[in-house]
């Protein structure tokens, strides 16, 4: 197969999108995400301010403008507020429940472990997230390596174009394990920089190539090659449910995080929002002009976006949440995304 048919190996190179477009869905700070609209929000809402044939200090004589428009950002605020309740009390419920369900939660665990210690022939597998997604992927790479090895000391002369295929599957694997595993160390898990470098391995792809190459070359390789195969594939696929796993205990992290950001911002929210209903009820209360903008405009442009910070955080967090979900809604070798496919390769 050709370079050009092969998917990249990092999500960069797999989405198709510029760099700037997935730093801001998935790399950026949330809160630097959310701070572009509201920001765009003020800025427009000043411009309007000074634009408008009909300023909003005449307007507000005639009739209530503001008063009306603060008090759908209160309903808003406090369904948002419920709407953390709601969030927190879904990520909890997947916490509780009876001591059999623990257990039986606790067993699964130690048991996926003891599988990936048996596949990696290490004593104990590492605690922590990123160390032990590291230490799989390298015990990948070490599979490969010896693939390769064995590859070349067993097959025949009459076996080339075989071995050439085992090599470049290898070389292919090694380079993307060892980037994978730089992106990992000493990354700690809660960042979102343990999932992204997760997502950079490309495991499905090599799960499919692995098996391609035994089903096509099956005859030319050697027993010792095979075998070699079948555990690299074997020890690949650990990497699925591990990285899923841990793509779920992140996903319950974020949403911990969005509940406490989004009750950090409401409360100057609902302040800032009952202030303008109670307390600016005539514009002769915001007298003067700033900057040749009538002040009125600057504290209504301002209240507005304090409103919205609640949205928009809730915006950023739900953007990098569901960019990762599309990205990973297959688990194993199915790829949902447009690749090359060669012509003249043999799949059927």
């Amino acid at each position: 197969m050709s370079d050009g048919d092969e998917p990249s190996d990092t999500m960069r190179g797999r989405v198709g999108q510029s760099r700037l477009k997935l730093w801001l869905l998935m790399d950026a700070s949330r809160w630097f995400v959310a701070a572009i609209p509201l920001g765009l929000v003020f800025a427009s809402l000043v411009i309007l301010g000074v634009v408008d044939p009909a300023p909003i200090r005449g307007s507000w004589n005639l009739k209530d403008p503001i008063e009306t428009t603060f008090q759908g950002f209160l309903t808003a605020i406090i369904t948002g507020v419920t709407l953390v309740v709601t969030i927190n009390q879904l990520v909890l419920s997947q916490e509780l429940g009876p001591l059999g369900d623990q257990r039986e939660r606790m067993g699964g665990a130690l048991e996926f472990r003891e599988d990936v210690e048996d596949v990696l022939d290490v004593p104990a597998a590492p605690p922590e997230p990123s160390a032990f997604l590291r230490a799989l992927v390298e015990g990948i790479r070490n599979r490969a390596e010896e693939l390769k090895t064995t590859s070349a000391e067993t097959n025949g002369d009459s076996t080339e174009d075989a071995e050439s295929a085992v090599s470049e599957y290898v070389d292919g694997l090694v380079g993307n394990a060892d980037g994978v595993s730089d992106q990992l160390e000493e990354e700690q898990f809660g960042t979102f920089d343990v999932l992204f470098a997760a997502l950079n391995f490309n495991y499905s792809w090599k799960i499919y190539e692995g098996r391609r190459l035994r089903n096509q070359h099956e005859e030319a390789l050697s027993t010792e090659t095979r075998e070699q195969l079948d555990e690299l594939i074997k020890t690949l696929k650990f990497f699925g449910p591990a990285r899923e796993h841990f793509k779920t205990l992140y996903f319950q992290w974020e949403l911990i995080n969005l509940s406490r950001a989004m009750m950090y911002a409401s409360v100057p929210a609902l302040i800032v929002t009952t202030s303008m209903i109670l307390y600016a009820d005539n514009p002769v209360s915001i007298p003067g002009f700033t900057f040749g903008v009538d002040n009125v405009v600057w504290v209504v442009s301002g209240a507005v976006t304090v409103a919205l910070v609640p949205f928009m955080i809730l915006l950023s967090y739900v953007l990098r949440i569901a960019t990762v979900a599309k990205r990973t809604l297959s688990i194993g070798p199915f790829i949902l995304r447009s690749v090359n496919r060669s012509e003249d390769l043999d799949w059927e």
